[in-house]
């Protein structure tokens, strides 16, 4: 079992005890998209936000921009931050932002580890200020063998409400499918994006098969799909779903299928994550629009 010292469990309580401060509610036109998380059912928004090499540095300006970030997630409805171990300072600036804003309860807090090492889960639990994760996950699979014993007794121990593997490397893909297949964990988190779409056609339905949600990293490609519309308008027949928004075009194929349970995008940019959070209301492509969608993409 992992333990803490008192001084630790003092610390993290009295977080919790922190006000919290009073901020204007949005009053949006429609209520957020939300999805069951199999096995349990409980509601999750749709758009969260990715902070790897976003919150990696441990300063007052990156601690300013995570906190106008995650608020503008929170007042938009949204509540899933995803993060790792190995993302720099990402976790520190990440707990301290939670901490400083009284938002413990709010953020359904995903973070992984990689490797089952009770000294890192505990470095992780110490700087994100919290005494129980939502979600953990093993980082970047490659070995088809590996196993998540380790993950479930934390969860069984209460340290954790979700177990999860993760990777976004398609090399690891067939290591994944077996570790999918034999562990059967919560959560699966990919690389998916509109133009690379490989995760469509191997984890989707392995993770539908086995009742695990999916979390899609890099959604915008590292930027590729970005570059490829630029100074390009979004094209008529998608506008009553995208809006003109590029960021939304793109979230919006990911989200209307229904086997992604969230897509994960980082920013730096509270505006950006504004934009990003409008994929979180209003209609979603049909199949039809999707092929089309896929069809626009591949002709750029």
């Amino acid at each position: 079992m992992i333990r803490f010292t008192r001084r630790e469990v003092s610390a993290l309580a009295a977080a919790a005890l922190l006000p919290r401060p009073a901020f204007a509610q949005p009053t949006p036109e429609a209520p957020p998209i939300t999805r069951a998380l199999p096995g349990t059912g409980e509601r999750l928004p749709v758009v969260g936000l990715g902070t790897a090499n976003v919150f990696d540095s441990d300063d007052a300006p990156t601690r300013r921009a995570a906190t106008q970030i995650v608020q503008t997630l929170l007042d938009s409805g949204g509540r899933l931050v995803d993060t790792a171990s190995s993302y720099g300072d990402a976790e520190r600036v990440l707990g301290s932002v939670i901490a400083g804003a009284g938002w413990q309860g709010r953020i359904f807090v995903a973070t992984k580890l990689e490797a089952p090492d009770a000294a890192e889960l505990k470095r992780s639990m110490t700087r994100l200020g919290t005494a129980r994760l939502d979600l953990l996950q093993l980082h970047n699979v490659r070995d088809p063998r590996q196993s998540l014993a380790q993950f479930r007794a934390w969860k069984a121990q209460g340290l954790c409400r979700y177990v999860g593997i993760t990777s976004t490397y398609h090399r690891d893909f067939a290591a994944m499918e077996a570790v999918l297949g034999r562990e059967k964990p919560d959560f699966v988190q990919i690389d998916l994006s509109l133009d690379d779409r490989e995760a469509e056609e191997r984890i989707l339905p392995r993770a539908a098969e086995v009742g695990a949600g999916v979390l899609t990293a890099l959604p915008f490609g590292r930027g590729r799909l970005f570059r490829a519309v630029r100074g390009k308008a979004i094209p008529d027949w998608a506008q009553d779903f995208a809006g003109s928004s590029w960021a939304q075009f793109f979230l919006k194929y990911l989200l209307a299928d229904e086997r992604v349970t969230a897509v994960i995008p980082g920013t730096s940019d509270p505006a950006h994550m504004a934009d990003n959070l409008g994929a979180l209301r209003g209609r979603l492509p049909d199949a039809q629009q999707r092929k089309r969608m896929v069809e626009f993409i591949q002709t750029l």
